[in-house]
């Protein structure tokens, strides 16, 4: 899929892509960014991200994924919490549950799950501290390794 300057504008609002799981790399455990996110690697566990998150088309994901916004070019299995768009490019594949204000599925994608919509981005959107920055939640599951990763 090709995005349109529009499109793209409103996936750069808000910050710069920072930190980026390479071709090869695997990543086993929560990772909570406070900027955007790339993968092209693979990555089992929960991912939260303020702004953000770009799936390369060898990138893999499983687990739960929080965002502002998701393009999709390879793999995902598991649960997508979007407070803006997901986009689902042409030859990903998605299985389970997504939850967005907006969703895009390209000719090609394949999606096997839920989908439900909803106008108000408050609803899935992270909860912010007191210095205005969205709060990430420190709740991680037992026996789950934890990597925070902060660029300022």
């Amino acid at each position: 899929m090709m995005l349109g300057k529009k499109e793209m504008e409103d996936f750069d609002k808000g910050g710069d892509l920072n930190t980026i799981i390479g071709k090869g790399s695997i990543v086993e455990g929560s990772i909570k960014v406070q900027s955007s996110l790339r993968i092209d690697g693979r990555v089992k566990g929960d991912i939260t991200a303020t702004d953000s998150l770009v799936i390369g088309r060898e990138g893999e994901v499983e687990g739960e994924i929080r965002v502002k916004n998701a393009i999709v070019g390879g793999r995902i299995k598991g649960k997508v919490f979007a407070s803006g768009k997901v986009v689902l490019e042409a030859k990903s594949s998605f299985n389970g549950e997504v939850k967005a204000s907006k969703l895009v599925i390209d000719e090609g994608a394949v999606f096997d799950g839920v989908c439900s919509m909803s106008d108000d981005s408050k609803v899935l959107a992270l909860p912010e501290s007191a210095d205005g920055r969205p709060r990430m939640s420190n709740a991680n599951r037992p026996g789950r390794p934890e990597m925070n990763i902060t660029h300022q």
